[in-house]
């Protein structure tokens, strides 16, 4: 996988920590950056955690993974892709609060981090069907994640949801389109 695939999962994972940090930046009569920094670090640590957490998790099943990978990476991706998808255009969102979202509230970031990278971890485990180098992969997860969460809190507060959905439907669309990349790769027809 090369790092233009790398750069392209890493934005699609990041979606959602995006359109939460959108909601929180919602909420904030005034821009506070220092939480929108601890917001960013934990979607941005979180997301880079996952990733890893399912690559070894992957690693060690290989033996049973590796004659279906391209399937295993193409079926997650889709299906990762096409949650985003249908998260975009089913649900409302209710996670935008009215009241004053600027403080820091280290449990409900927590939540929101882990809630925003279970899908890291099913892309970590695709990781490791096509032995990608986890380390820069996961860094580099971590860093766009992070700088997306504290531009998302600034684009909340300045602009509104407007952006919310299409960066989950942009999102989910980039996710497929990799999957399904990797299956036609694996199966010679590109």
């Amino acid at each position: 996988m090369g790092i233009v695939e790398q750069l392209l999962i890493a934005v699609g994972l990041s979606m959602d920590a995006f359109a939460v940090s959108i909601c929180r930046g919602l909420g904030m009569r005034k821009l506070n950056l220092r939480t929108a920094a601890v917001l960013a670090l934990f979607f941005g640590g979180f997301q880079a955690l996952m990733p890893l957490i399912g690559w070894a998790l992957g690693s060690q099943f290989m033996w049973l993974i590796e004659p279906v990978d391209h399937w295993v990476a193409f079926v997650l991706l889709a299906f990762i892709g096409g949650k985003m998808l249908w998260e975009a255009f089913h649900e409302e969102s209710e996670d935008c609060a009215c009241e004053d979202t600027s403080r820091i509230d280290l449990r409900e970031f927590l939540v929101l981090a882990v809630a925003t990278s279970i899908d890291a971890l099913a892309a970590g485990i695709s990781f490791a069907a096509l032995s990608v180098d986890i380390v820069p992969t996961v860094a580099l997860i971590g860093v766009i994640t992070f700088g997306l969460s504290f531009a998302g809190v600034a684009v909340g507060h300045f602009f509104g949801a407007r952006y919310e959905k299409p960066a989950s439907v942009v999102g989910g669309v980039v996710l497929i389109l990799i999957g399904l990349k990797v299956l036609l790769e694996h199966l010679g027809l590109l």
